[in-house]
């Protein structure tokens, strides 16, 4: 029997495991409480989060001493919408408003307009979803913030890091994946796919679900 289009066994094998054998990759980089909370400016915030913490997390390979975020990976349900919904609370919004046209933020769109990328395991990753991926696309236009195609034959996330960092390396806005941050609220996914690629984890732990409380 055919799984569903949006069932991720492989990947939530793959958390058991590394669960079971090296749990420090569950760790995030660093930890907010909604993406609305991100920095503008990552790089000493994911150092100064490490050092303040006793436990060791894997790093990039090799990263510069304050590492220079350049491009950045977002997860969509329970992270900029509620699960499973195409509506963003206003909040988030703003939030990506203000990276996309801040003359400060690494991320603006006319600086660095390939800098953001929506990476999904529903929107992007089967036909049956191409509609929410519209109707985020519609909503995001005027950011220029587009949701990653997943390529045919790719597995969700954690296992599309390579070609996450090929989709922002073609577009020459990194030349290491220790110049990406992945931003989500699943540990066995978003955190796991960013040690996978070499990356920058943020962990959103409380989701959207605040975010949206706040708005109503």
């Amino acid at each position: 029997m055919a799984g569903s289009p949006n069932s991720n066994l492989r990947g939530f094998n793959h958390a058991v495991q590394t669960l079971l054998k090296q749990p420090t990759q569950f760790l995030p980089h660093l930890t907010i409480p909604t993406f609305t909370h991100l920095p503008e400016n990552l790089g000493p915030h994911l150092v100064s989060a490490k050092k303040g913490l006793q436990t060791q997390i894997p790093t990039p390979e090799k990263p510069p001493h304050t590492p220079t975020i350049r491009a950045l990976v977002l997860d969509k349900d329970n992270t900029l919408c509620a699960a499973k919904t195409t509506s963003f609370p206003p909040q988030i919004l703003a939030k990506l408003s203000s990276l996309r046209t801040s003359s400060t933020s690494p991320f603006n769109q006319t600086t660095n307009p390939h800098s953001i990328l929506i990476v999904s395991n529903r929107a992007g990753s089967h036909p049956r979803f191409d509609g929410e991926i519209s109707e985020l696309e519609a909503q995001l236009a005027h950011l220029r913030i587009p949701v990653f195609r997943l390529p045919a034959g790719t597995e969700k996330k954690p296992f599309c890091g390579e070609e996450v960092v090929q989709w922002f390396r073609e577009r020459g806005v990194v030349e290491s994946p220790h110049e990406i941050a992945v931003v989500g609220d699943r540990l066995g996914t978003d955190v796991l796919m960013a040690g996978m690629m070499g990356s920058w984890s943020v962990w959103c732990k409380e989701g959207a679900f605040d975010v949206v409380m706040e708005g109503k």
